[in-house]
């Protein structure tokens, strides 16, 4: 008797063979686009750390300019630069919009108390705002050639390091403004509006290119321009209402160039803004000659850091 023939097992094709395959990489491929998609997103849980580091920033930025009257750009710039690795110009570009920012309010504040000198504001506006719009055009007329962030660095550095030199030198400057004042009233005050409106476009292409200059250099002219006409709060307050329209410009223009990081600009206003009425309700204060000589060691040790560093 012949035996039942066994059934015949099917048999795997060529063709089922790589399906099965292929369903195990489509997996795989899929794995590791949503890895991909997850690392790529703008915005993710081990960012947002070190964007509210900002914030203490602004804190001390803010404490600093209440208790010195120092421009807010000499400290937050380098700050940005060298502790948090920013582009230059986009440090630059959220400083004088954090700058306009500000020094708006106060500019309120001080008009509503009558102490700003418009006549001598203007004066140097007339050169502040066209210098602010040539830069802001060098800007945009480079952006297709090489990168302009190490000729922003060097220009920083050498900012720096006047600002420093223009704090520890600020009484020497004021007793020599006096000094030719006195010896010459009459010639200094026929070349005054001239001189004023020269040292107003250097204020404005310096603080365009380098957000700084506005505050400490800018005093430090007044002071070596008008020491008996400005004084005490006349001579701070006519100072920012002249930064003002210069960091408006200037930050405007930054702005149109996408120079600015709109999430470290929120975090610095956050921080700011406790900062500087914590420094006008401060009980104890300190010497100015002391937290100048600090600052401007300070201001000229990030110089040279970012000068090497380019």
């Amino acid at each position: 008797m012949e035996r039942d023939a066994v059934p015949a097992q099917p048999r795997l094709t060529p063709a089922v063979i790589p399906s099965f395959y292929d369903v195990i990489t489509t997996k795989q491929h899929a794995r590791q686009d949503l890895v991909s998609r997850r690392d790529s997103l703008p915005i993710h849980c081990s960012a947002m750390p070190e964007s509210l580091l900002y914030i203490p920033v602004g804190l001390l930025v803010g404490i600093l300019v209440g208790l010195t009257g120092v421009g807010g750009g000499s400290l937050t710039t380098p700050i940005l630069v060298l502790v948090f690795g920013q582009s230059p110009t986009i440090a630059v570009g959220t400083d004088l919009v954090f700058a306009a920012t500000t020094k708006a309010v106060a500019t309120a504040a001080f008009g509503y108390g009558r102490r700003i000198d418009w006549q001598i504001a203007g004066r140097l506006a007339l050169g502040s705002i066209p210098a602010a719009a040539a830069a802001i055009l060098w800007f945009w007329l480079g952006r297709a050639s090489p990168p302009v962030d190490p000729v922003v660095s060097r220009c920083l550095a050498v900012m720096l390091a006047l600002t420093a030199l223009g704090l520890l030198l600020r009484q020497p400057l004021t007793r020599l403004g006096l000094k030719l004042t006195s010896s010459s009233f009459g010639r200094a005050n026929r070349y005054s509006v001239a001189v004023t409106v020269i040292a107003g476009a250097l204020i404005g292409l310096a603080v365009t290119v380098t957000s700084v200059g506005a505050g400490a250099l800018g005093t430090v002219a007044l002071l070596w321009l008008y020491p008996l006409r400005l004084s005490g709060h006349r001579l701070v307050a006519t100072d920012i209402a002249h930064a003002l329209p210069v960091t408006l410009v200037a930050g405007l223009g930054h702005a149109a160039l996408g120079h600015v990081n709109l999430t470290v600009l929120a975090c610095l206003l956050v921080g700011s803004i406790p900062g500087i009425l914590l420094a006008s309700h401060v009980a104890v204060r300190l010497s100015p000659a002391i937290l100048h000589g600090v600052i401007a060691t300070m201001l000229a040790l990030a110089g040279v850091r970012i000068w090497l560093a380019n």
